[in-house]
């Protein structure tokens, strides 16, 4: 069939990974990119996140790293001239950007189609009162609610739907806003917050079904109207927990045939009355005691679920997506997995999907363990079992690989399970297990969690098979009970621990009795149609493999598993840089292990063989065994793969690039303290310990503030500034439970020193610096929370000289072969080293695109002992900045404390390019939602403290220089003012609320329009009361929506930002391309300059009267 196709078309990402929103749309844009260049269309990129591989160097196309709100696309519109733009790939982010662009004309004025869903659809699924009305005419139910403007309105709608209540937020993604009201005055902060939360200030109240059971369906839907559900899922935590947050099985367990079917209509009745075009989910609640169901949601975008649901099947969701929204219908697309069947055919799955998210609320002081309908967590992973107790264990160890899904060794007293289970965290399948080792009935587990029973019994055959695992007597268990407890998911550690056995001994024996796990293929079709592929998993309820061995030289990789913090999308970046390195220097067969559904890297036909499984010790020996690997990579896997190199070191496997024991002299704090001491190359005063009072005699000797330093840790964990005696022990202890096995370095810790590192790739002889990064902020915050820019802006030429001498020394004695980074303090024109990573780090995307050379091509040649072809500084394309800027999610973590320290917070991150460091500034800023100061606006200046107001002086002066109002409590005020600051307002303190006006008033009035806070925490003279009104205030600034420093470095940066941008236009132009066919010179538009007021409020929609 001939069909007119677009010559040009926009893809819009998704920005910097957020709670919510994550990888998995790279994922969904990678793989629509491969679509549309399948057919020869160019393709726009616009997404400043860095990190991704959607924004590599397209062989069809251009990428602009920009801001995702209109105000910044469609000016590239405007250049570009595009035939469609697709919305559905970027997440909730693509969707608002694209509906604003259309409130705009901009689509209209530029003749931009929106492909796929049209725009009328997209609306009836983000709007709560469309989404009712276009459900009710699809027959479909939906809970009783209302759309409110106000909190007085959701306060009369709570009364008659009755409480509790749940609130959802209108155009906002993983319940971002929203949650549960069980009164009015719960109802007033959640549906405040909400409406703030919301693009058009609209939130939706309904009744609560937190009992019900929550399923979900995976539709497409061509132009023709043909249709079918690619996967249904079940959510194991019943309506009370937001399915970000839920343990996922596919295929639905719990459902009859009837209930399955009953949705499955419904799903299809939902999505063509939405006129939904390419992939969609519809989310549903069913009453476990009745077949009364409901409607809660319709995505009309590729989503979380969509990512997971394309694994878990195989059918590759996005692709057929991507060419339905071109125009092709589903019986014209073939089914690539099988080969003879079309996308037509709904996939049938002989194995059990579970989905287990990834949480880090450790990490975040004060942080709300409970779960609910708001997400909060940070990452996922996939189990692939023949059972769900094995699918199920597996992710367990997918998440942590410490882990085991197993009773604790003693049991609490019944009332405290139950009393958990009611108000579930991220513990709650632990308690279960416990709460059956305890004997509390299954009923009565299964009443007070919302878990079904059949979930709660499956759990119970993990229990028992541990039960009688302890009892088994010397020397080890049964072959039957051992084959048992491998088919249900337990680990030789878990097996040996139980049994009291050594883990090696486990082996040994399950290996001497046959028992090893077998590999079978996911072939979207359950083996009713022949085919092969290379998507595999590992399984103890089989006999035979499904595959043979690799060719001999083939090699591993070992991907970073679930996003967590400090370890996203980047690492992903990397894996599959360097696959495509390898197979380009011609290693015969490259195989990836992860178990992360929302990568690129679990895609399965981007390597010779995919294994989505755990990465741990035991599963890469069984792979190793199989396949007989040539090498295993583990430094591009993030701290994750990198501290399996020794065990695996251990066991004979081989390392490919940088020896295991150059990785243990950099990873050991101790040992390379120690090394750097031999080389001579500068560092902080240090010390491993041995007892707590020689580390107090230690942080004395070289006075406080001191940094406790574990050793193999990734993101800072456990890493802590201490500033007196009274918090060493504690957290001390706290490294040491991170990392048990190491000595745990204390050194000093040096104030007022900036922060710099580089990223370099050596062959062991030669090395290549892809660039020096200076961090914005002061030595104190993570490098990962820091904002950084290329080139620097305060090293000096010979500082920069002195700190890659220091890493070639480093690179030359340790015989580097691959990636590394290192990280500095500077201070007074000297440097110091702080840390090496033989591994490839978060920062290495941003520099491969900001200069242009494929760094981990390089990596490649290096790590297979090759000599890489170029070494020296890698040079930057003249008169460009580049600038990185963190993401937080603070919002969404309920009580979370929004201040940086020394470990890492942030969720992900943008970049953004200009021919200045304030035009990279700003642009960056804007794409992690930071709202640009409005003329006449206000900023609140909190510091403690003689030594920061001075510090803060020259900044308020510039303020007032702006225009901008200067707040400030009364003593802060004074000083300034005393010091030729003009018209400071006082407001006063958090702890004094009946004076007036009052700082939170200011806050919740909309009367603040920036905040600096630098914690009284840093300085021991401050009271608990003060600190306790620091946090107060930028926990009310992050929930008012209030652009928030705790540093004044960036502070000082973001008040520059402004005054540039009162005095120049924003640039906005490719950062690079392929040439444009059939047009004069390959038509690269011209860097354009657009004028963006700051003045310009977000607008808000008003209720219709």
């Amino acid at each position: 069939m001939t069909r007119s196709l677009p010559s040009k078309v926009v893809l819009l990402g998704s920005g910097a990974l957020k709670i919510g929103e994550a990888g998995e749309f790279d994922y969904s844009g990678s793989q629509c990119l491969k679509a549309l260049e399948e057919e020869g269309i160019y393709t726009i990129v616009i997404n400043p996140n860095i990190a991704t591989l959607q924004t590599d160097s397209p062989k069809l196309g251009r990428v602009y790293f920009q801001p995702l709100v209109p105000e910044f696309v469609e000016p590239i519109l405007d250049a570009e001239r595009p035939d469609g733009i697709l919305l559905s790939f970027g997440g909730q982010t693509a969707l608002n950007c694209g509906i604003g662009l259309s409130d705009r004309g901009a689509l209209h004025r530029t003749h931009t189609r929106v492909l796929g869903t049209p725009l009328a659809g997209i609306r009836a699924t983000e709007d709560r009162a469309k989404f009712v009305r276009a459900m009710t005419k699809a027959r479909v139910p939906t809970l009783p609610s209302r759309a409110v403007y106000s909190v007085e309105e959701a306060v009369d709608a709570a009364d008659s739907i009755g409480y509790p209540i749940m609130v959802r937020v209108a155009f906002t993604l993983g319940g971002k806003g929203g949650g549960i009201a069980r009164n009015r005055e719960e109802l007033r902060e959640v549906v405040g917050k909400g409406l703030r939360a919301s693009p058009v200030g609209q939130a939706l109240l309904e009744r609560w079904v937190g009992a019900f059971k929550q399923l979900e369906y995976e539709v497409v839907r061509d132009r023709k109207g043909n249709a079918l559900t690619v996967c249904n899922m079940e959510n194991v935590l019943s309506m009370r927990v937001h399915t970000g947050d839920n343990v996922v099985v596919a295929p639905s367990q719990t459902l009859s045939d009837a209930e399955y079917q009953m949705l499955r209509q419904a799903a299809l009745r939902a999505v063509a009355v939405c006129g939904i075009v390419g992939e969609c989910n519809i989310q549903f609640c069913l009453d476990p005691t009745s077949r009364e169901y409901y409607a809660i949601e319709v995505n009309a975008r590729l989503s979380r679920s969509s990512a997971l649901a394309s694994k878990a099947t195989g059918y590759p969701l996005a692709f057929v997506a991507a060419k339905l929204a071109l125009g092709y219908t589903l019986p014209e697309l073939k089914n690539r997995v099988t080969g003879v069947t079309t996308a037509c055919f709904e996939p049938a799955l002989d194995y059990v999907v579970v989905k287990l998210p990834r949480w880090d609320l450790d990490k975040f002081e004060r942080a709300d363990r409970r779960l609910g309908p708001a997400m909060k967590s940070v990452g996922e992973v996939m189990g692939i079992g023949a059972s769900f107790p094995e699918a199920l264990s597996k992710a367990v160890r997918m998440c942590d690989p410490r882990a085991e899904l197993l009773p604790p060794a003693e049991s609490r007293n019944p009332s405290a399970i139950l009393g958990d289970l009611a108000a579930p965290t991220p513990e709650v399948l632990t308690w279960i297990l416990e709460g059956l080792q305890a004997g509390i009935p299954p009923d009565t587990l299964s009443e007070v969690s919302f878990i079904d029973r059949w979930f709660v019994d499956q759990l119970g055959e993990i229990e028992r098979t541990h039960r009688s695992l302890r009892g088994s007597l010397a020397p080890g268990p049964h072959p039957e009970l051992l084959r048992r407890a491998k088919e249900m998911g337990l680990s030789d550690r878990a097996v040996a621990r139980a049994t009291r056995m050594d883990e090696e001994a486990v082996r040994r024996r399950r290996i001497e009795l046959g028992i090893r796990p077998r590999i079978r293929m996911i072939d979207t079709l359950a083996g009713e149609w022949p085919s092969r592929t290379n998507y595999l998993y590992l399984t103890y309820r089989a006999d035979a493999d499904d595959v043979a061995p690799m060719p001999r030289g083939s090699i591993l990789v070992l991907g970073a598993g679930p996003y967590r913090i400090g370890s996203s999308v980047e690492f992903d970046w990397s894996t599959m840089n360097l696959v495509e390195g390898l197979k380009a220097e011609g290693v015969p067969g490259v195989a990836v292990l992860n178990s992360n559904p929302e990568t690129v890297s679990t895609d399965y036909d981007r390597s010779d063989r995919l294994y989505f499984e755990e990465i741990t010790f035991e599963r890469v020996r069984d792979l190793v065994d199989f396949e007989g690997f040539a090498g295993v990579v583990t430094c591009v896997g993030s701290q994750l793969a990198q501290n399996l190199t020794p065990l695996l070191q251990a066991a004979g496997v081989p390392i490919l690039g940088t020896s295991p024991e150059s990785i243990d002299t950099a990873e050991d704090r101790a040992r390379f303290a120690q090394l750097l001491e031999r080389l001579e190359i500068p560092q902080p005063a240090w010390r491993a310990f041995t007892t707590i009072d020689q580390a107090a005699s230690f942080a004395e000797d070289v006075g406080y503030p001191v940094l406790v330093r574990p050793s193999y840790v990734l993101s800072g964990q456990a890493m802590r500034v201490i500033t007196g005696r009274h918090d060493l022990a504690r957290f001390l202890t706290e490294a040491t439970r991170i990392s048990p096995e190491y000595p745990v370095v204390i050194t000093k810790f040096v104030e007022g020193a900036d922060e710099v590192e580089l990223d370099a790739i050596s062959d062991g002889t030669r090395v290549l610096v892809g660039g020096i990064l200076e961090h914005v902020e002061r030595a104190g915050v993570h490098s990962g929370d820091a904002i950084f820019c290329l080139p620097p802006r305060h090293t000096s030429e010979r500082v920069q000289r002195e700190l890659i001498d220091a890493a070639e020394r480093l690179a030359r004695h340790l015989k580097i072969q691959g990636p590394f980074n290192v990280q500095f303090l500077v201070k007074d024109g000297a440097y110091q080293i702080i840390e090496l990573n033989l591994r490839a780090s978060r920062s290495l995307p941003f520099l491969t695109k900001a200069t242009g050379i494929p760094l981990l091509r390089e990596a490649a040649r290096a790590m297979l002992g090759r000599p890489i072809s170029r070494d020296g500084l890698a040079p930057l394309p003249p008169g460009r900045w580049g600038v990185k800027v963190p993401q937080f999610s603070f919002l969404q973590l309920t009580g979370s404390d929004p201040v940086l320290g020394v470990e890492m917070q942030s969720t992900g991150e943008v970049a953004c390019f200009g021919p200045t460091f304030s035009d990279a500034l700003v642009k960056a800023l804007v794409a992690t939602g930071v709202r640009l100061a409005p003329r006449k606006g206000t900023a609140f200046v909190s510091v403690g403290g003689t030594q920061l107001k001075e510090a803060v002086l020259p900044i308020a002066m510039r303020l007032a220089e702006l225009d901008l109002y200067v707040a400030a409590t009364e003593d802060t005020a004074a000083f300034l003012s005393g010091h030729g600051v003009r018209g400071v307002k006082v407001l006063h303190k958090v702890s004094e609320p009946d004076r007036h006006p009052n700082v939170l008033e200011a806050l919740g009035n909309g009367q603040i329009d920036l905040l600096l806070n630098v914690p009284s925490s840093l300085t021991q003279e401050k009271l608990e009361r003060m600190i306790e009104d620091d946090y107060v205030l930028r926990r009310r600034a992050v929930e008012m929506g209030v652009p928030l420093f705790t540093s004044l470095e960036a502070f000082a940066a973001y008040v520059e930002g402004i005054a540039w941008l009162r005095e120049h236009p924003i640039t906005i132009e490719a950062q690079y391309g392929a040439p444009e066919p059939g047009t004069p010179d390959g038509h690269v538009p011209p860097r354009r300059e657009v004028g963006i007021d700051p003045r310009r409020r977000r607008r808000r929609r008003t209720r219709r009267r």
